[in-house]
Formats: C-alpha cells, sequence, structure tokens
C-alpha cells in the first residue's frame, strides 16, 4: 500500500470521527440546552456555506499543488487580494454601477489573466533567484494589503468600491422543486458547480495521471524525479503559477458572490488564504480532504448569519471567531501532517 493511500485512509478515519463528533455535538445542544438545530442546519445555511467555502477551497487547492512540489506559497491570501480587487476594478471598468452578468465573467477572465502575470513574477524570485519562500509569501501579503486600498482609492475615492452586482444563479426548471436537494444543487452559484469539478478534476490529476505523479516526486523525491529525465524546476514552475491561478480565482470567486469590493482592515478577503493553507494541511494535501476542511470553515463563518436568522441571540462578534477557533483547533488536532520530503528547498539539476 503506498503512502498517499495510508494517508487517504488515514484522512477518511479521522474525518468520519469529525463528523461524528459533529453529529453527537448537534445533540448535545439540542437536549442539554434546547438549541433548535432545524432552524440553524437549513437550505438556507447549506448554500451560504457553500458560497463561503468555494473561495478556500480553490486557493486551498492552488496551495496543495504548490507545497506538493516541493514549493511552499504562503501567499495565497495576498493573491486572493489581487484577484479580488483586480475583478471589481475590471468589472467596474467594463459596466460602471450597473455592469452584466457578461461582465461579471469578463471580470473573472481578467482577474485569472492578472493572477498568471503576478504569479509567473513571483514563481521566477522563489526557483529561479531562490527567494526564501516565507518572506516573499508574506510581501505578496503585504503587498495586496497596500495595493488593493489604494487602487480602490484611486478608482472609487475611497477603499470600498460602490455595489456591483453579483454572479446570478442558474436554475433549473422543474429539477429545483426537489424538496431540500432541488434548492441545494439545482439552484446556485455557477461557480461553486466550478469549484467542485475544478476539485474532482485536481484529484484526478494528482493522484491519478502521470504528470500528477511528477508533482508528487518534485516534491518528495525531486532527485529522483531528475534522473528521470524531468525537469524538476519546469514542474515546479507550472504548480507555483495554478496555485496563484486559483488563489486569484478565489478571490475573484469572492468578489462576484459579495458584488463589491471592501477594502477596509484586511480587505474582504479577511484571512479566507490563510484559512485555505490550513485547509489543505487537514486535508493531508488531497483536494478532496481540503475541500471538506474548506466547507467546514465556510459553515463556521456562516453560523453567524444563520444564528442572527434564526433569531438565537448571541454575540456577532463571538460568532465570527468560529472559523478562527476552528482553525486553531484542527491544526491542534492535525499536527502530524506529513509534508513533502523537499518542500521549501530549492533544486538544482546536477547535469
Amino acid at each position: 500500500m503506498s503512502l498517499a493511500e495510508l494517508s487517504a485512509r488515514r484522512g477518511v478515519r479521522l474525518g468520519g470521527l469529525g463528523l461524528l463528533g459533529a453529529v453527537a455535538l448537534g445533540g448535545a445542544l439540542v437536549v442539554l440546552f434546547d438549541v433548535p438545530l432545524g432552524r440553524i442546519v437549513t437550505v438556507g445555511f447549506v448554500n451560504r456555506t457553500l458560497l463561503a467555502a468555494s473561495p478556500i477551497a480553490l486557493a486551498a487547492i492552488g496551495g496543495l499543488y504548490a507545497e506538493k512540489s516541493g514549493v511552499f506559497n504562503i501567499g495565497l491570501e495576498g493573491f486572493m487580494i489581487f484577484g479580488a480587487i483586480s475583478a471589481a476594478a475590471v468589472l467596474y471598468g467594463l459596466g460602471g454601477t450597473d455592469p452584466t452578468q457578461l461582465h461579471v465573467w469578463g471580470a473573472v477572465v481578467a482577474a485569472v489573466a492578472f493572477s498568471v502575470a503576478l504569479t509567473a513574477g513571483y514563481a521566477v524570485l522563489l526557483i529561479r533567484y531562490r527567494a526564501d519562500q516565507i518572506v516573499a509569501g508574506l510581501a505578496v501579503w503585504f503587498m495586496g494589503l497596500g495595493f488593493a486600498p489604494f487602487a480602490a482609492s484611486l478608482i472609487w475615492g475611497t477603499v470600498r468600491s460602490p455595489g456591483l452586482t453579483r454572479v446570478t444563479h442558474y436554475s433549473l426548471p422543474y429539477l429545483v422543486e426537489f424538496p431540500v436537494v432541488g434548492p441545494i444543487l439545482f439552484r446556485q452559484s455557477p461557480f461553486v458547480v466550478l469549484t467542485a469539478l475544478l476539485v474532482a478534476v485536481s484529484w484526478v490529476v494528482l493522484y491519478r495521471t502521470r504528470y500528477g505523479y511528477w508533482i508528487q516526486a518534485a516534491g518528495d523525491n525531486p532527485e529522483a524525479l531528475d534522473t528521470a529525465g524531468v525537469n524538476v524546476n519546469r514542474v515546479r514552475y507550472a504548480t507555483v503559477i495554478f496555485s496563484g491561478v486559483m488563489a486569484g480565482l478565489g478571490g475573484a470567486v469572492l468578489l462576484a458572490h459579495a458584488g463589491n469590493f471592501i477594502g477596509t482592515g484586511d480587505t474582504m478577503v479577511d484571512g479566507r488564504g490563510w484559512i485555505a493553507i490550513v485547509a489543505y494541511l487537514f486535508g493531508n494535501y488531497n483536494p478532496l480532504g481540503a475541500a471538506a476542511a474548506a466547507l467546514l470553515f465556510g459553515g463556521l463563518d456562516m453560523l453567524q448569519v444563520q444564528f442572527q436568522t434564526a433569531d438565537i441571540a448571541v454575540s456577532g462578534r463571538l460568532m465570527g471567531l468560529a472559523p478562527y477557533v476552528g482553525v486553531i483547533v484542527v491544526l491542534t488536532i492535525w499536527g502530524k501532517t506529513r509534508m513533502p520530503a523537499s518542500v521549501g528547498e530549492p533544486y538544482e539539476s546536477e547535469d
């Protein structure tokens, strides 16, 4: 049995235990504290969780690809900020304060193209010039924190954009009438579906294709991959650029779901890039596990809204801490995630 299979089985077991723990906690809340669980876990809550989880899952998949190949992209938060502000700027440039759905998709494509250019330079710094991966990643984050409010002020005269528009959810006639699953599966944001597709494709590429094995070998045993005649750094360039593109797409999707850009504080990204890093660690570098972790964090994030919807008196500030408390708990429990053996180490072929 391969190491990947062992890790996957371990992840399934722990995931099952986590699910049982969540069910037990829910039962205890209902029985001991008379919490109306039926008013909390609703179709609306599930839909909001999916919307919140999709940007995190996208960034997490990108991050795990880079790290699987041996490069730690700690700049996911920064790339998400750049993705969100570039999408907002293009959306406003194309349609002003009344953009169409075509403009929304054009803005997302433009944000992805911008992320390709930005991440290509970042990859050169890390791989060609061997910049410190932690320092470079933090630099991207700080640049995003400074650039986004600055660009927003230049465009709109304030750090917040005016109300633009959100992506329209698709709705399939008749199918949407099915109880429970209908409003979740057949009336949904197209970006949630896109995220699910990318998660599935990422898993297939990583574990069922030769290129996926090259990525894993680049992070675990680059010398062997080099001996086999594969250019290790070329593989790493591809994964680092992919990670930045996925993070930029995550930021653009966040903007498309919110409908306007917020540049105050930590910007509207608000730590989701950091949570994405925890998500793929929690998922043990497996795209499916990372997506499941993103759902967990998305659900915790949406609890605040759901408690208000259900008219349950809980401090909003307290509930706002839920995703971050979840991160701390996950990091504490999941401290034994096995990192790729050569992550963070530059590689130079002896040829």
